[in-house]
């Protein structure tokens, strides 16, 4: 069945990828879903994704909608769970509390629903409608994609650059690049991913802890993944210090495959659904040449560091301007002085 082109389903639709947005980053190896529960043209039951994955956003909504959920409409972002697990199926839900009509995002790829939701909730005798703002669920839920169908997570790539492309002076000092707005958004970053990535010589450089410093969001702290082939990261450095409280994979060599590809499926058996890689330029230069970025979140700062200066991006091996990857921008806002652009592979 095609989409409506209702403009309410539309409007609705996009509460629950609103709802939905809240949760990235806590919900792994679930989705973060989003889910409005609408009567007679009033919401009557809202729903997300609850830390650590359970309860559903389905079910979060129908228990504040109560009895107003009979005969309403239930606009979910991603199809509803028809699989048995640690509790019962979301469409089970749907159909108990009397809903007469859902409106989904999109599909549900793991091989446990994809498409099983649907059939159900129809063979019930619920009208359902499939890809309302499709698009946009996708993009939600493109961790969930990357993870069952490649085996690896959603890999964003953070960069902070100055106008002629530089993340710090030819001495190696790099604090602070962009401003005060444009790093706190990049906490909002880690706070939105299962994990996130630096190379061993960002580590051994900046000592960093790696962890979300913004008031109210010190608990979304993600897992820490340091890349240290030749293990120099010392245990006196911040990231080991802390990793009582904050959890920290160290890949070494002693590991086994520490290639790329192989530790993004290592990540996505632990149920790592969205990575963000914040450095440094060797290890943004590896995934970029390994065509592994799915969004490239660009920061530039209004100032030149020069030639000397140590560049954002290593050497991509391109000989000819038919070789070069190219980007679509999907957004762009200004963050104090600075600018944020996002990109995905074109």
């Amino acid at each position: 069945m095609p989409a409506t082109t209702d403009p309410a389903d539309a409007r609705f639709m996009g509460l629950a990828l609103a709802l939905g947005e809240r949760h990235l980053g806590r919900t792994a190896p679930n989705p973060s879903v989003g889910c409005v529960i609408v009567k007679d043209g009033v919401v009557v039951g809202r729903g997300w994704t609850q830390p650590g994955g359970r309860p559903h956003a389905e079910i979060e909504a129908l228990s504040r909608a109560g009895a107003a959920a009979e005969g309403a409409t239930a606009y979910v972002s991603l199809e509803p769970c028809s699989n048995w697990g640690k509790t019962p199926p979301c469409c089970k839900g749907l159909i108990e509390a009397g809903i007469a009509r859902v409106v989904i995002g999109c599909l549900d790829p793991d091989p446990r629903v994809d498409g099983k939701g649907i059939a159900w909730l129809r063979e019930a005798g619920l009208e359902v409608v499939v890809g309302v703002r499709e698009t946009e669920a996708l993009a939600q839920n493109l961790g969930l994609y990357r993870r069952i169908r490649d085996q690896r997570p959603m890999v964003g790539l953070k960069l902070a650059l100055s106008l002629d492309g530089r993340i710090a002076t030819r001495t190696g000092e790099s604090k602070w690049i962009t401003g005060e707005a444009a790093r706190a958004f990049g906490h909002r970053l880690r706070a939105s991913h299962d994990a996130i990535m630096v190379g061993s010589g960002t580590a051994l450089a900046d000592d960093p802890e790696l962890s979300c410093r913004l008031p109210g969001l010190e608990d979304r702290s993600p897992l820490r993944v340091v890349m240290d082939r030749r293990g120099r990261l010392a245990a006196s450095s911040r990231l080991v210090a802390t990793a009582a409280e904050l959890p920290l994979l160290h890949v070494t060599g002693a590991d086994g495959d520490t290639s790329l590809p192989a530790v993004l499926t290592r990540l996505a058996g632990r149920g790592i659904t969205r990575l963000l890689v914040e450095g440094g330029a060797g290890l943004a230069t590896s995934f970029l040449r390994a065509g592994l970025v799915d969004r490239l979140y660009l920061f530039s700062a209004g100032c030149l560091i020069g030639g000397d200066g140590a560049a954002g991006v290593g050497s991509l091996g391109i000989e000819r301007m038919a070789e070069v990857a190219r980007w679509q921008l999907l957004s762009t806002r200004l963050l104090g002085p600075d600018r944020l652009s996002v990109f995905a592979p074109a």
